[in-house]
């Protein structure tokens, strides 16, 4: 046997191991309701970070995906503008459980218009979507709560997105971001009106962000770090 051989060997075993043992994140992207031009957009971001950052991405909208079985291979699954009810009650059994076990999940903007029909997935995401004005610039402010997702921005951040008033909002949830509702108009959420948080869940671990309503907005620094800090929590690094 010679040794380059040997070496040749070696590299294949050792590269096979370290892509059996890469963080997985699940990007599920099915809509019954409202559909988003920015969901491809979204997507592109998602693999994009993963190729960056060290995590492989994998994209799909059939919800026959959700098994005990599949879901244990993902260290964080993200619903990524889903609307509606996406899952059946076999396959909400299962993400519940892949939850229970320590899983992460993490919710893009329609998230929160999503599975009204099951009050456990409402606890997980934090809120329900109730309305929204039309698409503006407004005022972001971040909580003095510290975390990867909002380490990067300033005390105060415009940007223009289509923001979500919430009915149900959970009081376990830690809020990041505010948005203030006098520098836009429609919000009905109040002086605290929160726009992304994060919680400890039923045993595993959530992060949430309204943002991501826009393609752009996905083309955008600011949104990017923050969808990876988002990612960078939910996979516990």
């Amino acid at each position: 046997m010679s040794m380059k051989w040997l070496l040749s060997f070696l590299f294949v075993v050792i590269n096979g191991w370290a892509q059996q043992h890469v963080d997985r994140v699940l990007v599920f992207t099915k809509t019954e309701g409202f559909r988003h031009k920015s969901i491809e957009a979204g997507v592109q971001t998602f693999k994009a970070l993963g190729e960056e950052h060290g995590f492989n991405v994998f994209h799909t909208e059939n919800a026959a995906q959700f098994t005990n079985e599949n879901l244990k291979q993902f260290k964080v699954v993200v619903f990524l503008n889903t609307t509606g009810n996406v899952l059946n009650s076999l396959q909400e059994a299962a993400l519940q459980r892949y939850v229970n076990q320590g899983g992460s999940f993490m919710g893009v903007h329609a998230a929160t218009d999503t599975e009204f029909d099951w009050p456990w997935y409402g606890k997980l995401v934090g809120a329900y979507f109730e309305n929204h004005p039309k698409p503006a610039k407004a005022i972001l402010k971040k909580t003095p709560y510290a975390h990867q997702a909002t380490a990067h921005l300033e005390a105060e951040w415009a940007h223009f997105d289509e923001w979500y008033n919430f009915k149900s909002i959970s009081s376990d949830i830690q809020v990041l971001l505010f948005l203030d509702e006098s520098s836009y108009s429609g919000g009905e959420n109040g002086h605290h009106h929160p726009i992304a948080w994060c919680q400890e869940f039923d045993g595993g671990r959530m992060f949430y962000t309204g943002l991501g309503h826009t393609a752009e907005a996905y083309n955008d620094t600011n949104v990017k770090q923050h969808l990876l800090g988002g990612i960078l929590y939910c996979l516990r690094r």
